[in-house]
């Protein structure tokens, strides 16, 4: 299978690297030419990069960039041959998903949407989780790819249905990362050991991958990127664009929207950041 991959960023360079060393014929396309360095065959632009190629894997930042890397004046639409197959890995909007998809059917050219969960460590181990929307065949089509990619991969439903679910996780997370950035900052204000309380939660019900991958960074006030918090606040924003009553989404957002001019680049368990100034730590 000859693959094309677009987005080289954080999460994309080690998924395209853990491709070729599954022995893929892999070759990259990403807007910083510089990222491409260490990877045997480039291209100069998505369309060059679609080219010839069976499917095409795309890993960017939001909605406009999926959209420019699919239909600009250089995008995939215009290199890749009738039948080839479009895998976004972006989180996106789930209609502007569904647009792209009609669109590129009028090329003779599928789409499915799988969005991810895991942050750099799973792209990096291959253990991400792994959300898809699209048809039964075209997935399947994918598999191979998506199994190397992620250590959990569940077909939702029809197109979109991964970007849904995605912003479903978003809506989750939002309060593990707050739930837990409260619990410290209670546990340190009361003269408990944080390091202990963590311990002690790590095996009940308060237990979760925030706890136990992210308390540490809130206990020592370091933020090493795992998940961008400016992303996660643009997640949040496409959650909330559904106009259901999220509260706790839209407290989390507006916490990261006064964090991100400073703290956008870090990971997302920045928001400690926020919940020990109110608290006067």
């Amino acid at each position: 299978m000859k693959i094309g991959f677009v987005g080289l960023g954080t999460m994309g360079a080690p998924m395209a690297g853990n491709l070729v060393a599954a022995g893929f014929d892999v070759t990259v396309h990403n807007r910083t030419r510089q990222r491409e360095e260490g990877f045997e065959k480039r291209a100069s632009s998505p369309a060059e990069v679609a080219s010839d190629k069976d499917l095409v894997v795309m890993m960017v930042s939001d909605t406009p960039d999926v959209e420019e890397v699919l239909f600009g004046p250089h995008g995939v639409v215009h290199g890749a041959p009738p039948g080839a197959l479009i895998v976004d890995m972006s989180t996106i909007s789930a209609d502007a998903t569904k647009d792209f998809g009609a669109r590129l059917a009028e090329h003779d050219i599928a789409m499915i949407d799988a969005p991810v969960s895991g942050g750099s460590e799973g792209a990096e181990k291959g253990t991400l989780t792994i959300m898809v929307g699209g048809d039964e065949a075209d997935v399947e089509r994918a598999r191979p790819v998506l199994d190397v990619l992620g250590g959990k991969v569940t077909h939702i439903g029809p197109l979109g249905s991964g970007q849904l679910t995605k912003a479903v996780n978003q809506v989750i997370i939002s309060g593990y990362f707050e739930g837990v950035a409260e619990g410290l900052v209670l546990a340190m204000k009361s003269g408990l050991d944080p390091y202990k309380v963590v311990e002690a939660l790590s095996a009940g019900m308060a237990r979760s991958a925030v706890l136990e991958m992210r308390a540490k960074n809130m206990i020592e006030q370091t933020y090493p990127l795992g998940f961008k918090l400016a992303l996660h606040l643009k997640d949040l924003k496409i959650a909330l664009e559904s106009g259901i009553d999220l509260p706790v989404a839209r407290m989390v957002k507006e916490t990261e929207e006064r964090l991100v001019a400073e703290h956008g680049d870090e990971d997302m368990s920045a928001l400690a950041i926020e919940v020990r100034r109110k608290a006067g730590l």
